[in-house]
């Protein structure tokens, strides 16, 4: 079976204004390079459509109800000082939410083995009722509540290796027994939170501080706290909050990971999950914002996917 990477053309429609550094280049440096490569273990799939129904798993009414007011008719509006919309900025928001969708229920269906989803906005810094560094939804969350709801798992396991804290999926899931969180960040750093006094209710959140200037060689090392943790926890189904800012060559933080570093984390989180996720693997794009750096580091990334038996 083959690996989806699951995006569309909606992502260009999400305009932040020049000199923002989430911008509409950083998915096309990704799918660029994928279409270059012509792989052909990848197979390419749309967001699905969904109902409102499942945004309010994971956000509030009232939230959902603000943002769609607040897309503008031309220009620029803000949900926070960092978050920018503009008038396409709906169908590439719903397409990212969309994408998760789509991952989950094609392998479910055994259509494909595991999946990527490369879109835009990220979503890990939105919380349940507040936009937040970029973020408008919190894509990986509205994921692991459809798997909750209409797949009925008791066990899901988040694996965010973004190097900014995902404080929104934290705070989702924070009493929440059946979702572990498990966060590898740059600390103290944006956007505050993500030390490792914050457990979660159930002890279901796993946060893993690390100083700036933290070599791949200390991450890595680090990073079996992660995989002891995914062993014990034992999830039915694995997500990613993918994020490729941690490389050395990032402009937005200080950690010194490289592109075949993703590849080892990734390999090593999927061998060891094996026996108890049994392949069930989405991944979805977070930050990340040279784009050389981006490119190789998604491509490597889906190369464990794909590799993967």
């Amino acid at each position: 079976m083959k690996t989806a990477l699951i995006t569309s053309d909606t992502y260009k429609n999400h305009n932040t204004g020049d000199g923002h550094p989430e911008k509409i280049d950083r998915v096309t440096a990704v799918i660029d390079n994928f279409k270059k490569l012509d792989n052909k273990n990848l197979i390419w799939k749309k967001p699905s459509k969904f109902e409102k129904s499942i945004l309010i798993k994971t956000h509030s009414s009232e939230y959902i109800d603000h943002v769609d007011q607040s897309y503008p008719q031309n220009g620029f509006n803000f949900l926070d000082g960092d978050t920018v919309v503009s008038p396409g900025s709906k169908e590439a928001t719903m397409d990212a939410v969309g994408s998760i969708i789509a991952a989950i229920d094609g392998v479910k269906e055994k259509e494909f083995k595991n999946a990527f989803c490369a879109v835009r906005p990220p979503g890990h810094h939105a919380e349940k009722e507040k936009a937040m560094g970029f973020c408008i939804y919190n894509n990986v969350a509205v994921g692991a509540n459809y798997l909750i709801e209409k797949y009925g798992y008791k066990k899901i396991a988040i694996i965010d290796f973004d190097v900014h804290h995902g404080n929104g999926t934290q705070d989702i899931f924070f009493n929440n027994e059946r979702v572990l969180y498990i966060s590898t960040h740059q600390f103290p750093y944006y956007p505050g939170s993500g030390s490792e006094k914050e457990i979660g209710k159930f002890n279901n959140i796993l946060n893993i501080p690390l100083e700036a200037g933290t070599s791949a060689r200390e991450y890595l090392n680090a990073y079996e706290l992660v995989l002891k943790k995914l062993n014990e926890f034992k999830p039915e189904f694995l997500l990613f909050s993918a994020g490729f800012d941690a490389h050395i060559d990032d402009p937005l933080a200080q950690l010194k990971l490289n592109a075949e570093d993703y590849y080892t984390i990734t390999k090593r989180t999927l061998e060891i999950s094996k026996s108890f996720c049994r392949g069930n693997v989405v991944s979805i794009l977070e930050g990340g914002y040279d784009l050389k750096a981006l490119q190789d580091s998604t491509q490597r990334h889906v190369d464990a996917l794909i590799e993967f038996n």
